[in-house]
């Protein structure tokens, strides 16, 4: 598989030349300054290409072009903002950018409670607690109705040993340790850290981040499964045309966590859930990133079976682990463990389709990860590490099917 890495763009800290250096081949970015809901112009993403061209590298993946929340719960401006993604594929398409890292989860892009989770060997990883977050979600956030549903809420029966866990019992305990100091780190890390940078909806210069996310909570009343699958499945058939003519491929991210959270229907989080995708708008333009983190953290998910079944409809590939304890919270895992098996997932894409562009996705934070302000979960050392432990599976896997592995940046 291509070799990627998320970056972002011209003011990361991270920089090119450092991606050079450890055998990166494609980037995978996007135009992180151009507010949501406006056209991207060939100008900017040309300006983009072109910088990173200048490195050696190409521009392999945008993640993402936000689909912003009014195509997601179906607003007046949803056929506008549909016409304005369509009129940024073509540019895209113009600029040679062909792949489209996207997703449909409802104004959280992906949830975490702790940034920097302590590991045995002295890292830290990102760490999801269900008593944390429904304290968040309960005393917090003071969504209407989130005591009852926590009340209700089960784990799965996967997990045989949290079957009879009381989250809820579990939140109200906390309360007794609970400090202004440590409610505004979950705060930070549920609302701040982990979406200013991604989804454009939070920044760190919200005043009011509770309210505003009540705000957006609040456009998705009287959205269910069943309307959010539509609204997606019209947004897709509305752009599919447009990516037949400019060949333009559409990977949707799984939901992460892939559990319903916050009241909100989330509808890429299982087999089931991507097979009705797949054939809700039924053409190969229509695809999926294969994101083993997203999908290891569902316990009721058979990643490597997954593989098997979407390969063919996979259009990027997000290689990370997620280690589910046995109370049913997880954490990321070394990309040599955990429940996703990377060195299968490795075998089954190298199969379909070596040319696929993969990513390590998150990575441990390590040796001094932590001090240079990185984005949550986007730590330079870790993911370096990271990236080398599946560059040898690569190479491994590779020999194995005969296929010739290239490092990159040697005279090979």
């Amino acid at each position: 598989m291509e070799r990627t890495w998320r970056w972002f763009g011209k003011n990361d800290k991270i920089t090119l030349a450092m991606l050079k250096q450890i055998g990166v081949e494609g980037i995978v970015t996007a135009l992180h300054d151009v507010p949501l809901g406006q056209v991207w112009t060939r100008e900017k993403i040309r300006d983009l290409r072109e910088y990173i061209e200048s490195y050696g590298m190409r521009w392999s993946v945008v993640e993402s072009l936000p689909v912003v929340e009014t195509i997601k719960y179906g607003g007046p401006d949803r056929d506008e903002q549909i016409e304005v993604y369509k009129e940024s594929l073509r540019n895209l398409s113009a600029e040679g950018i062909h792949t489209i890292c996207y997703n449909f989860m409802p104004v959280l892009d992906w949830a975490r409670t702790d940034l920097l989770h302590d590991n045995p060997n002295g890292t830290s990883n990102l760490y999801f607690s269900y008593a944390e977050f429904a304290y968040f979600d309960i005393y917090i956030l003071k969504r209407e109705g989130a005591r009852e549903e926590w009340a209700r809420f089960k784990m799965p029966a996967e997990l045989p040993s949290a079957a009879d866990r009381d989250v809820l019992a579990e939140a109200e305990a906390l309360r007794a340790t609970m400090t202004p100091e440590k409610e505004h780190q979950l705060v930070e890390n549920i609302i701040i850290k982990t979406q200013g940078f991604v989804s454009g909806n939070f920044s760190e210069n919200d005043e009011a981040p509770i309210q505003k996310f009540r705000d957006f909570l609040e456009l998705y009343k009287g959205i269910d499964k069943a309307q959010l699958r539509e609204n997606m499945r019209y947004f897709l058939s509305a752009i599919m045309p447009t990516c037949e003519e400019y060949d333009m491929n559409m990977c949707v991210h799984p939901d992460d966590p892939p559990i319903e959270i916050l009241g909100l229907p989330r509808i890429v989080r299982t087999y089931d859930d991507i097979q009705w995708m797949l054939k809700a708008v039924d053409n190969p333009h229509n695809g999926l990133t294969f994101c083993a983190g997203s999908l290891s953290a569902g316990a009721y998910n058979n990643v490597v079976e997954m593989a098997r079944e979407f390969a063919p409809r996979t259009h990027f590939v997000h290689l990370r682990s997620c280690h589910i304890f046995p109370n049913g919270d997880f954490t990321e895992a070394s990309h040599l463990g955990g429940r996703a098996d990377i060195i299968e997932l490795c075998r089954i894409f190298e199969q379909t389709n070596p040319a696929l562009p993969m990513r390590v996705d998150h990575g441990m934070t390590m040796l001094g990860d932590e001090t240079r302000g990185y984005n949550a979960g986007y730590s330079f050392l870790g993911r370096m590490f990271a990236l080398g432990q599946v560059q040898g599976i690569l190479a491994t896997v590779d020999r194995e099917l005969g296929i010739e592995y290239v490092q990159p940046g040697f005279f090979e």
